[in-house]
């Protein structure tokens, strides 16, 4: 056989099976979302994906890495819309750090409302044995990039901004009122950029 005819095959096969790991985190995520992680079965995210035991253990090593998977890619999709939009003010002309923070800080917080059930999935406490730690270093990972964006040393005002952020972004992703959430956090940025730099 040619190369020719097994790569249809092969990109079929890996067509595939990313299709079937894109429904098992599908699965999950429904399924964490309405149930917890704790409550939540290996059985109930094959059942609800259409797919086989098997196949998720192809895919993920058990309901943990599940979790972790969805969290990465949260993550990784928060990052990308801060750095677009820190990149976007800075192509505009902006070099204040504060407000290039302030710039980012709103893309998280939007991304925030437009994931709202995945990211309160991720505050709840309700996560695989260890998760407080993998957040923790997530937030200690957050406040050097945005030492990153304040170029200098001072320590202090990296913890303040960054912690007032994280608070927020905790109150207004397990708000049950999205309006008085989109106000709140308005608010907080709005405070958050009057803090003088030391």
């Amino acid at each position: 056989m040619s190369s020719d005819t097994e790569r249809p095959v092969t990109v079929r096969t890996s067509e595939r099976g990313a299709a079937t790991r894109g429904a098992l985190l599908d699965a999950a995520r429904e399924i964490f979302i309405s149930r917890g992680f704790a409550e939540a079965g290996v059985t109930d995210v094959v059942s609800r994906a259409g797919a086989s035991v098997g196949s998720l253990y192809h895919h993920f090593s058990g309901k943990a890495d599940l979790y972790l998977t969805l969290f990465e890619e949260f993550q990784s999709r928060q990052t990308q819309r801060t750095k677009q939009a820190v990149q976007a003010a800075r192509g505009e002309g902006e070099g204040d750090p504060m407000r290039l923070f302030i710039t980012g800080a709103r893309a998280y917080l939007e991304g925030c409302f437009d994931e709202r059930e995945l990211a309160a999935l991720f505050l709840r406490g309700d996560g695989p044995p260890g998760f407080e730690v993998i957040m923790r270093d997530r937030m200690r990972q957050w406040a050097r990039r945005n030492a990153a964006l304040f170029e200098d040393d001072n320590g202090a005002l990296v913890v303040v901004v960054t912690g007032a952020l994280a608070a927020a972004v905790s109150e207004v992703v397990l708000s049950e009122d999205v309006a008085a959430a989109r106000s709140f956090s308005q608010d907080v940025l709005t405070i958050i950029g009057q803090i003088p730099r030391p």
